[in-house]
């Protein structure tokens, strides 16, 4: 078959080379004016590196505005991009091997003048008709305004971060449930070193038990854009498994990395808690304080006046056994009634019956001084304290605790005075007895020990040890137990208080508590107290025992008749006695022209108290005034704390030593 040619009509239309090549220099003129338009900066470059075209954006960020011919590498120098490869690669042929042609990146470029300006730019290369790639096209964009921005929004970010660290309110944020955020106020106050170790957690799970459905609750009704629940105290569980109270305000709703979340913000009432608990402690001691110094004062009235007739009652009953006896006893022997006297041995007994009494009594006596002592923990005044009299109070206070769980030895060494506030000092060491008798069960009083030492350190200073034989102290306790609230005793036996006051009161002194404790054997507190550093009170005149007796005038003014009545009995038979219940009628007969040798006036009065008595005279009869002697049950007043301390060789205290009451006066008439 003959072959077939094609007719002129089937044969394409040939254009001429010449106006193919100007169409397609208009093409690529109107695409580069098309790509200059859009603001960005745009230079091409043939297969060489050389610069073919550069539109006015680019020639004005790169400051080349004779770009032309320049190499590429010269006009377009950029750092943060790995464009180049080495020599003698063309620009063309790094771009034909980058993995990913034509994708913007940031980076920065590098002017004529060597500034550095963010852009963001990439690389593409330009192919032919026949799809061969011939040149290199260059865009780019300036970012400055851009990245002003940006810089400006992690400044707000990282500022509005700063502040939410920093606060002093904790603040949570949950996604689900779950914390997604917690600043380090909150992470603290449930006791995590790191915020990282919330994340995740269940909110609910870091409630305590009995607050779980009410958050759980509120939760709900914020999520379902209810009303915020109002201010609430809250217990959370800290890390260490103690409990932390936290006032949670309403529940808000925010969106947190484009979620939906909620925000709680929380403060931290731990330790304010904690400082009203030592507050209302603190305002129960005063309070109890009060009540025992008024109870100090109106036992030692009646027991002043019982102890007083029980002496006379001892000395005259002792001298009627003389006269029934057939012979005078043996100092400290019983007397031994003649044959045949039936009353001398009723009398005898009488004086037995009359003896114990007088023990009971002065057991009373004890309790009323010690309550005195301890009356006064208000008084934040320092002086000069000698530490048996201190120790022997405590030990009384704490003797019906220590008697039934072990025997206590006492182990008085050389310790100087020292420099302390008596009752607060007293506080302390009753408190280390108490720890120490509660650390021994019951009913062992024969196996365990109790042993209170004093010495003196090689400082000099004073040192008081309570030791026990009891259970002893874990180690991972030891660490805390001064620390304010923490306590291992039951519920109603300790408040955790007892320790960590004492070591304040100690500390205040200028001294030291320390503890050694061995699990089965027990403990040992140490105090360390400076010793005292101020003078010693020195009389004016020396003060000579009479060897006889001289009998004087003396004026008792006291508003129980009771304790006229008893010291007339005492001391009525050797001096004379003029015995009033009013102050103010004293007042009017030591104004007058009466004199008394003597005036032995009670401190607290209702009608006039002996310290504006005395006030009185000493403005109208001085002489008078410096003849007063204070009798006092118990000085319960700031006033009347100072107003004794300023003269201590004029004071009597209620219930009086019969003994020293006598000889005092003896002392004063001399």
């Amino acid at each position: 078959m003959p072959a077939s040619f094609p007719t002129p009509g089937a044969l394409p239309r040939l254009v001429p080379i010449d106006v193919a090549e100007a169409a397609a220099r208009r093409t690529e003129e109107e695409l580069f004016a098309v790509l200059g338009a859009l603001g960005d900066g745009v230079i091409v470059a043939d297969a060489g590196g050389a610069v073919t075209r550069i539109n006015a954006r680019a020639a004005w960020l790169t400051g080349w505005h004779d770009a032309l011919g320049r190499s590429l590498d010269e006009i377009y120098r950029v750092r943060g991009e790995t464009l180049h490869a080495p020599r003698p690669r063309t620009p063309l042929e790094d771009i034909l091997d980058e993995p990913a042609q034509g994708k913007p990146s940031r980076t920065v470029l590098i002017t004529s003048r060597d500034e550095r300006l963010p852009i963001v730019g990439g690389r593409v290369p330009l192919r032919g008709p026949d799809g061969v790639a011939s040149r290199t096209l260059v865009f780019f964009r300036d970012v400055s305004d851009e990245r002003r921005v940006e810089a400006a929004l992690a400044s707000a970010r990282h500022d509005f971060q700063e502040v939410i660290e920093k606060t002093l309110d904790g603040m949570v944020i949950c996604l689900g449930g779950e914390v997604a955020y917690a600043n380090p106020a909150f992470t603290r106050a449930l006791g995590y070193a790191e915020s990282t170790q919330l994340a995740g957690r269940r909110l609910l799970e870091l409630l305590h038990a009995d607050e779980r459905r009410t958050v759980a609750n509120a939760l709900a009704q914020a999520g379902a854009g209810g009303p915020g629940v109002p201010h609430s105290e809250t217990r959370f569980l800290r890390a260490d498994g103690e409990t932390a109270t936290l006032e949670l305000s309403p529940v808000q709703l925010i969106q947190f990395e484009g979620a939906s979340a909620v925000l709680l913000v929380a403060r931290d009432l731990t330790e304010q808690k904690r400082l009203q608990a030592r507050l209302m402690l603190s305002d129960r001691m005063v309070a109890v304080g009060t009540l025992a110094a008024g109870v100090a004062h109106e036992i030692n009235n009646p027991l002043a006046a019982v102890i007083a007739n029980l002496e006379v009652l001892s000395e005259e009953l002792d001298c009627l056994i003389g006269d029934l006896c057939s012979s005078e006893p043996a100092l400290g022997q019983r007397p031994v009634p003649a044959p045949g006297r039936p009353t001398a041995e009723r009398v005898v007994a009488l004086r037995e019956t009359l003896h114990d009494a007088r023990e009971a009594a002065e057991r009373v006596r004890v309790v009323a001084r010690d309550l005195k002592t301890f009356s006064r923990s208000d008084d934040s005044r320092t002086g000069r304290v000698e530490l048996p009299p201190v120790i022997e109070s405590s030990i009384n206070m704490a003797w019906n605790e220590i008697r039934h769980r072990a025997r206590l030895v006492k182990d008085y060494g050389d310790a100087p005075a020292v420099e302390a506030n008596e009752a607060r000092l007293g506080q302390v060491l009753l408190n280390l007895l108490l720890n120490a008798a509660q650390a021994i069960p019951e009913g062992q009083a024969q196996r365990h020990e109790i042993r209170v030492a004093t010495r003196a350190d090689r400082r000099g200073c004073a040192v008081v040890e309570v030791s026990d034989t009891g259970e002893g102290i874990r180690p991972e306790v030891r660490d805390r137990i001064f620390e304010p609230f923490f306590t291992t005793k039951a519920v109603g036996v300790g408040t955790g208080l007892g320790l960590s006051i004492c070591r304040d009161i100690v500390t205040s002194f200028g001294g030291s508590i320390e503890v050694h404790s061995e699990i089965g054997r027990g403990s040992l507190f140490r105090v360390t107290l400076p010793p005292w550093g101020g003078r010693v009170r020195v009389k004016t005149a020396p003060i000579t025992v009479p060897t006889g007796k001289r009998r004087g005038r003396i004026l008792i003014v006291d508003d129980e008749p009771s304790i006229g009545t008893a010291l007339a009995r005492v001391i009525g038979h050797e001096h004379d006695l003029t015995i009033l219940t009013s102050p103010r009628e004293a007042l009017d007969r030591l104004r007058g022209e009466e004199s008394f040798d003597l005036i032995l006036c009670d401190l607290m009065m209702p009608d006039m108290t002996g310290m504006d008595l005395h006030d009185q005279l000493l403005r109208d009869r001085p002489d008078v005034a410096a003849r007063m002697l204070f009798v006092t049950g118990g000085a319960f007043t700031p006033r009347a704390r100072q107003f004794l301390d300023a003269m201590p060789e004029r004071r009597i205290d209620k219930p009086f030593d019969v003994a020293a009451l006598r000889r005092l006066i003896a002392e004063r008439l001399s």
